[in-house]
């Protein structure tokens, strides 16, 4: 059985979903992100990146990374088609998911969250805080620049990477989770993209385990 460790308002909710989708027999550990129980024993033997979400196989080998986690998940449920066959597919669901993880997330939602890991660190911005200010609006900025960089292919297509889902769309879910969450307006189809993921079962159900219902 695989096992899932999480924290509350991290990205593991789209790998959580994930789990959800292609019917995985598995169970969860919630840990205290906040707290910081990824940066301390037992959790760092599992991972030393000191992150979630991670998964832990049925073999005992350890996988991390969001992006890995989803790839491996859908290679090992084929009959799913989470990952599309053709190159073209593919390419353009690892496009849209790389794009999510590195720059919405990495650079974006990064600054938002936490500021201090970008800011300047000389005395003066860290006695008036300034820099940690400019840095959270160089975040917002990325973020919706990002959306509406995405927002064009769903008014064309019902899914982040055409019309089925895929990993892609467990990948911008957990973004688009996290726009009203920080008083971000989303684009109108990344709005419906949203609601239809939400109407999701699989999404229904994680948040229920999450405390979002």
């Amino acid at each position: 059985m695989m096992k899932l460790f999480w924290g509350p308002h991290t990205c593991a909710i789209g790998i959580h979903v994930l789990l959800e989708e292609i019917g995985a027999d598995y169970e969860t550990e919630k840990l205290d992100v906040a707290g910081g129980a990824t940066h301390a024993q037992p959790f760092l033997a599992i991972n030393p990146k000191g992150k979630v979400p991670v998964l832990l196989r049925g073999d005992g080998s350890v996988l991390t990374e969001f992006g890995a986690i989803a790839m491996w998940l859908a290679r090992t449920h084929p009959e799913k088609s989470l990952l599309p066959t053709d190159a073209e597919g593919e390419a353009r669901t690892i496009e849209t998911l790389a794009y999510v993880e590195g720059t919405i997330h990495g650079q974006g939602f990064a600054r938002l969250f936490m500021p201090e890991t970008f800011g300047p660190q000389d005395v003066v911005h860290q006695v008036t805080g300034l820099g940690s200010r400019s840095v959270k609006a160089q975040g917002l900025e990325i973020v919706e620049r990002g959306f509406a960089i995405l927002d064009p292919m769903l008014a064309r297509h019902d899914f982040a990477a055409g019309d089925a889902l895929t990993i892609a769309d467990l990948a911008l879910f957990y973004v688009e989770r996290w726009a009203p969450q920080n008083g971000i307006t989303l684009p109108i189809n990344l709005q419906r993209h949203l609601d239809s993921m939400f109407a999701r079962p699989s999404v229904h159900k994680v948040r229920q385990i999450w405390g979002e219902q």
